[in-house]
């Protein structure tokens, strides 16, 4: 059996030498290079075949050979076809011809075609053995199909010849553009960053065959993205190609990539893909104030840690870049005021540390200072990565209660004194620089009984009462001061007055039981212990007497069983 390959598709097609020999006609332009036949594209049965195909004889040799005679125990055995895909012709591809020498054209033997695609894609006339593909093949979706041949008998269906498998390959075209699959890309880059510097890799697949010329071979190139970037062509890797890129002037880009196959030639198919490159900021910009100077008011009365206001200096970069510290530095009202950063806002809070007095002082003048916490060292010549403003702050009068020279008073006056008795003054002031006139006055639901008066316009404190050490020894007073004008706020104030004892109790003996004595008692006993008590303070010293002479009974002085006190001292 013989086999004839038509082009576009060559046949390769092995048989074992038993019984008939295998002839091959080729009808056309092999596709092989140079019109060679290749050592990997062919198997020798005999030592021509063999020779040949280690030394890349021409196959017009071969078919020369032996002066073109056929000789039965040998022959050449060829185990591919080479069909082109995406043929696009209205009649099937004749793909090639079976052929065996016992066939004496009678009808008797038949070609049979079994494996990959028998019958649907590939048919054969059981008569002729010719071989076609009926529709269009697409080497990206299969790249080759094993098929097997044989001749049997018609009528029996016995093999006349044993079987033999060989392959159709579908041969490549350039049918396939470049695609990106994981576009679109998003890369970054610092700012500023120097001209090569690496941002992405993009990489675009072609489905057509790498090992057949240059189908698969993309080159890339940058449609969009001059002057600020560059691809290399053959690895797809975009770099920076302009200097000192500013994040501030210019945070994103848009560039186009182009994959060309065919090695970047003429006729190559095109694929795109686009890449957002966004600059990643760095600290190249010093923080600065918007204005020099900056005013804020603030009332004398205000509580410590209120806050007086807020300043914020500026700065173009962002995140931990544009973070900032802010100090005050002056020495002199550092203490008065503190400066604070807030991190989320990058404000600077000035509050309150020290109280305020209007009257003391009017005004303060503030320099703060606004700096970078994180500074990079290649950008310093920028620098210095710091700025200062005066902050003014005016201080604001407010009405003020009166003040008491003093916030408690302790006075004494002496019991049995006469009413209008003089006990002490309580005095205050008012801070404002109107200096109100002040008025005094008692809190009466401390001194119900109204036991004291104070004089309004000078706070001269007066007995209304006579007093008595032993019904009060304390009085706990409360004292208002107000203002006349203004919004009439009024202070007070704690008076503690100590009533002084005079000797106004006589001692009291204690005689509440009878004493008995038997008629019999004998002289100089005991018959009773004589105790005294006297309500004035201190420890009094008594001596008893009989108010009546009795020369039955005597009275025996002895200080430490006698003396006694009843003080509240």
């Amino acid at each position: 059996m013989s086999i004839d390959c038509n082009i576009p598709a060559m046949c390769h097609l092995g048989w074992p030498p038993l019984g008939a020999c295998l002839i091959l006609a080729v009808l056309g332009t092999p596709l092989v290079p140079n019109g060679h036949v290749q050592a990997d594209k062919i198997e020798a049965l005999g030592e021509d075949v063999a020779s040949a195909a280690e030394e890349d004889v021409p196959i017009a040799n071969l078919l020369a050979s032996d002066g073109g005679s056929r000789r039965t125990k040998r022959g050449w055995v060829w185990n591919q076809f080479f069909v082109l895909e995406e043929y696009t012709a209205k009649d099937p591809l004749h793909v090639g011809k079976l052929h065996s020498d016992s066939d004496l054209g009678d009808g008797k033997m038949k070609y049979v075609l079994t494996g990959d695609g028998a019958s649907t894609i590939f048919i054969i006339d059981d008569r002729t053995g010719d071989i076609h593909a009926t529709r269009r093949l697409d080497r990206e979706e299969k790249a080759y199909y094993t098929l097997t041949a044989q001749v049997v008998e018609r009528e029996t269906g016995n093999p006349l010849e044993p079987p033999s498998e060989f392959v159709v390959k579908v041969q490549d075209i350039n049918d396939n553009a470049p695609q990106f699959l994981d576009g679109p890309y998003h890369g970054t880059v610092p700012e500023m960053a120097n001209v090569g510097t690496p941002v992405i890799q993009v990489t675009a697949t072609d489905k057509d065959d790498p090992t057949y010329g240059n189908s698969a071979l993309v080159v890339y190139s940058l449609l969009e993205g001059h002057p600020y970037f560059s691809v290399d062509p053959h690895t797809g890797e975009i770099r920076t190609a302009l200097a000192d890129m500013d994040r501030e002037a210019r945070e994103e880009y848009q560039v186009i990539i182009q994959g060309k196959d065919m090695g970047g030639h003429m006729g190559g198919l095109t694929g795109t893909t686009t890449i957002t490159i966004t600059l990643t900021d760095v600290n190249d910009n010093p923080p600065k104030f918007p204005k020099s100077n900056y005013g804020i008011s603030v009332s004398e009365l205000a509580p410590l840690g209120f806050m007086v206001g807020q300043i914020r200096a500026e700065d173009a970069d962002v995140a931990e870049n544009a973070a900032m510290t802010y100090t005050i530095l002056d020495a002199e009202v550092s203490g008065t005021f503190l400066v604070k950063t807030d991190p989320k806002t990058q404000k600077g809070i000035i509050t309150l540390e020290k109280p305020l007095d209007f009257e003391r002082r009017p005004s303060y003048k503030l320099l703060v200072q606004a700096a970078n916490t994180h500074v990079d060292s290649r950008f310093t010549a920028r620098g210095p990565f710091r700025d200062s403003a005066t902050v003014s702050i005016t201080v604001e009068d407010k009405d003020e209660p009166p003040i008491f020279l003093a916030d408690a008073y302790l006075m004494e006056v002496s019991e049995n004194s006469s009413a209008g008795s003089y006990v002490g003054s309580v005095s205050a002031q008012d801070p404002d620089r109107a200096k109100q006139t002040i008025h005094y006055s008692i809190n009466r639901n401390l001194d119900p009984e109204r036991f004291f008066d104070i004089n309004p316009q000078s706070g001269a404190l007066r007995t209304a009462r006579v007093l008595d050490r032993e019904v009060y020894p304390w009085h706990n007073l409360s004292v208002f001061a107000k203002e006349d004008g203004g919004y009439g706020l009024s202070s007070e104030a704690t008076v503690a007055v100590r009533v002084r004892d005079v000797n106004d109790n006589a001692p009291q003996v204690n005689t509440e039981e009878e004493v008995l004595a038997c008629e019999r008692t004998t002289h100089g006993k005991v018959l009773r212990e004589l105790t005294a008590v006297d309500l004035d303070e201190g420890v009094p010293s008594f001596r008893f007497s009989l108010l009546r002479d009795n020369p039955n009974f005597t009275i025996i002085h002895h200080p430490s069983l006698y003396q006694t006190s009843c003080g509240d001292a």
